[in-house]
């Protein structure tokens, strides 16, 4: 299917509203973005890696968040054989299709922070 920038007609609009809905329901969530990220910096993580960086975060909801994104294809999981066994996660080819958004969204955050602390951003 072809991108969308604007809606020409009523078929586009609900189109892209759609396909919004679609990448919201993949990358919805607290944590997602803030995991997909940290992999994305580091190019590869165990899981107790990214326990320690993505900072709040419990085991449980991490292991789900992993799968869940494994099973959209966002990472791959792979399993070391060590002991005790590790786990080591990565982006996958499409998983790295997001590295321009997350880095308009930590832009976005620069400039929202920067904001705060110089007095720029006004809330109405």
């Amino acid at each position: 299917m072809k991108k969308q920038a604007v809606c020409n007609t009523s078929d586009d609009c609900k189109t892209r509203i759609l396909a919004i809905k679609d990448a919201m329901d993949v990358l919805s969530g607290k944590w997602k973005i803030h995991i997909l990220g940290t992999i994305l910096l580091s190019n590869k993580l165990g899981f107790m890696d990214l326990l320690r960086e993505v900072n709040g975060i419990s085991a449980k909801i991490l292991s789900k968040e992993l799968q869940d994104m494994e099973m959209n294809r966002l990472v791959s999981r792979t399993v070391l054989n060590t002991k005790p066994i590790t786990v080591e996660y990565k982006l996958t080819k499409y998983g790295r299709t997001l590295e321009p958004i997350i880095n308009e969204i930590a832009n976005w955050g620069f400039t929202y922070r920067d904001g705060l602390h110089d007095g720029d951003i006004r809330f109405a």
